[in-house]
């Protein structure tokens, strides 16, 4: 809004040529969702301990589980409307890339409310039935993908590798094309057209890729979605985890977006994806703020609210920048969190079948859980280490620390090749 304010009008004072530059609107946003997190989280955890919106906490024999029993929910609320109003007063809304994101960030805020709503207003433990989190999921995936196919503003200008005086140089193809092509890691040549998959399409070829990217959206905004919201089990996990993949994403969007530094990495140029650094900063800023009143003990949780959002927006965002593919490095920590609950209950119904009685492989999943069990203490499991009770707070911590060093990973692939 202000940047339309300011360079629309043509309005002349000293300070106004900085809207032009992302860097300072990213900053600004960044600034803004840290500030309007910490300010209205307070007011906003009042509100839900008001109206007695408190956590359903089941018996796990945790430690510390009683603890967290009545504590708000829903605190997702503060990540949304902090990311969104930080966006709406720096951003440009002739951009698609940051509109698309905007609405990435309200459907699944929406889907997330209504699932914490059954929760905690209408008693249902269950919540919302998973087929209709199924299909709302699918439906954004299917907006975004099909936004991809018919417009003609989300377009690429593909990298090509050249002989050069000082060796191979990177060239970029004169014409911006609509394209299926998107990155991936530890290759000389990172990119990948969808229609290479279908090549006995023949003529069809084309648009049999874009029917399989269509598919691969839904399978990623599906995936990663719910496995953040599977992370989302101690006190600023799916938080702090989030921020970092944010970062990640944030650099890579600016690298896309400009033009010497996407020729420096060898990756495909995005015209105008550089606006998608302004929403970044301002959901890194939102997930830093919420932290303020979510890292142990938390004040507040982000129920679905929040921690289907927060996977929506990752995978969205990491589509619209061609890099869906480096999500499972990238996004490493969600997926061995879903991977623990898929292998533990895979193996229980088979060990069941077969025996009578199931069996665990993890002493509880998700993954996170298995650390706050002890070993040897009446859990038929397979992997029973560690023996001892690790405290969450450093449960968290180390979590954290594997998602920094895969974020690493994730940006050193584009020069390992």
């Amino acid at each position: 809004m202000l940047y339309h304010f300011f360079h629309d009008l043509n309005i002349e004072m000293p300070g106004v040529g900085l809207w032009n530059y992302i860097s300072f609107r990213a900053g600004l946003a960044l600034i803004l969702s840290l500030f309007i997190s910490t300010i209205i989280g307070k007011r906003i955890i009042d509100y839900l301990k008001l109206k007695q919106m408190g956590e359903l906490v089941r018996n796990l024999g945790l430690e510390g589980e009683n603890s967290k029993k009545g504590t708000p929910t829903m605190g997702g609320i503060i990540i949304i409307i902090s990311i969104l109003i930080p966006c709406i007063l720096v951003g440009r809304f002739d951009s698609l890339y940051m509109i698309l994101m905007l609405i990435t960030t309200v459907w699944l805020g929406l889907l997330g409310y209504a699932d914490d709503y059954i929760k905690v207003v209408k008693k249902d433990k269950e919540g919302m039935h998973g087929k209709f989190k199924i299909i709302g999921q699918v439906g954004l995936g299917l907006i975004v993908g099909l936004t991809l196919y018919f417009n003609p503003d989300f377009v690429i200008r593909e990298n090509i590798e050249v002989p050069g005086e000082n060796g191979t140089e990177i060239e970029y193809l004169q014409e911006d094309v609509k394209s299926i092509t998107t990155t991936i890691p530890f290759v000389k040549n990172h990119n990948f057209d969808y229609a290479d998959l279908v090549p006995f399409m023949g003529e069809y070829q084309e648009i049999a890729g874009w029917v399989i990217f269509i598919l691969v959206i839904i399978l990623v905004v599906t995936a990663v979605s719910n496995s953040a919201n599977l992370t989302d089990g101690l006190d600023g996990l799916a938080t702090g985890t989030s921020a970092i993949i944010g970062v990640a994403l944030g650099i890579l969007a600016y690298f896309s977006g400009h033009i010497e530094y996407a020729s420096y990495f060898n990756i495909m140029y995005i015209p105008g994806s550089g606006e998608l650094v302004v929403f970044m900063a301002a959901f890194i800023g939102a997930t830093i703020g919420f932290l303020w009143y979510n890292s142990a003990p938390a004040q507040v949780f982000m129920g679905d609210t929040g921690s289907l959002t927060l996977g929506g927006i990752i995978a969205v965002f990491a589509i619209l920048i061609h890099k869906e593919l480096l999500i499972p490095i990238l996004c490493g920590v969600f997926f061995v969190e879903a991977l623990s609950v898929i292998i533990q209950t895979t193996y229980f119904k088979i060990t069941k079948k077969r025996t009578g009685v199931g069996r665990r492989v993890f002493k509880m999943s998700p993954l996170h859980h298995h650390f706050q069990k002890p070993g040897n203490a009446g859990i038929d499991a397979l992997i029973q280490r560690p023996l001892q009770v690790i405290p969450e707070t450093k449960i968290v911590t180390r979590f954290w620390i594997v998602g920094i060093i895969l974020a690493v990973i994730t940006l050193v692939t584009l020069k390992i090749r």
